[in-house]
């Protein structure tokens, strides 16, 4: 049972000092130390009509800060039945939102992209990626600094890092210096159902994450 809700103080620093602080509201359960939801874990993919899953579906995982702002333009392109939130690449199991937020548990914020390979391909999935981020900053996201908000792509096969690679050659022949990682897949956990869908919910946009094309 929900009793009430909590709010969690984020700051950006430069050179030492604080120059801007922000707010994220989530909700407390009583009983939960933590002050996390967890009961909802891992449960978008599974409440999913089964009518609507593609007869070729295949899934990517992606990183470029607040996972939120990930989540808006991937469930926007076409092809896309699917934008999880959640935490990839740490060591610690079943992480909650402000253990990550300690930057402690080795995780990054992360998208699991579901997609129709039979509508759109892991490549369309790559370019939109790094046009939805700027993918050159080197300590987070926008205001969001720490290394759960890094950029990188987490690869599950050689052909997909092949693909990651070719592009990120591509931005650095025209001159970005690219701050992406390519990393090995190794674990997805599902985040709490309030970063789900959280623009819809809320009816805005992200603060963070623009559209810039970049390829053709």
């Amino acid at each position: 049972i929900m009793a009430n809700k909590k709010i969690l103080e984020k700051s950006l620093k430069y050179d030492g000092n604080i120059i801007l602080k922000y707010y994220i509201e989530y909700p407390e359960i009583e009983g939960n130390s933590a002050g996390i939801v967890n009961f909802n874990k891992e449960n978008k993919e599974n409440n999913m009509n089964n009518d609507n899953m593609p007869n070729n579906p295949k899934y990517a995982y992606f990183s470029s800060g607040c996972f939120w702002g990930v989540e808006y333009w991937f469930e926007k392109a076409e092809g896309v039945f699917s934008a999880i939130s959640g935490y990839a690449g740490g060591h610690k199991a079943n992480p909650t939102y402000i253990e990550v937020c300690t930057g402690l548990t080795g995780h990054l914020e992360t998208v699991k992209v579901g997609y129709d390979a039979d509508k759109t391909t892991y490549e369309d999935l790559i370019k939109l990626f790094f046009e939805t981020h700027n993918f050159t900053q080197k300590n987070g996201q926008g205001p969001d600094i720490g290394s759960q908000y890094l950029s990188a792509i987490f690869y599950q096969n050689e052909e997909e890092k092949e693909i990651a690679e070719k592009y990120i050659n591509i931005l650095k022949e025209k001159g970005f210096d690219v701050a992406t990682t390519l990393r090995e897949f190794k674990n997805f956990y599902e985040a709490e159902d309030y970063h789900q869908d959280y623009y819809s919910k809320k009816g805005s946009t992200p603060y963070c994450h623009f559209y810039n094309k970049i390829f053709e």
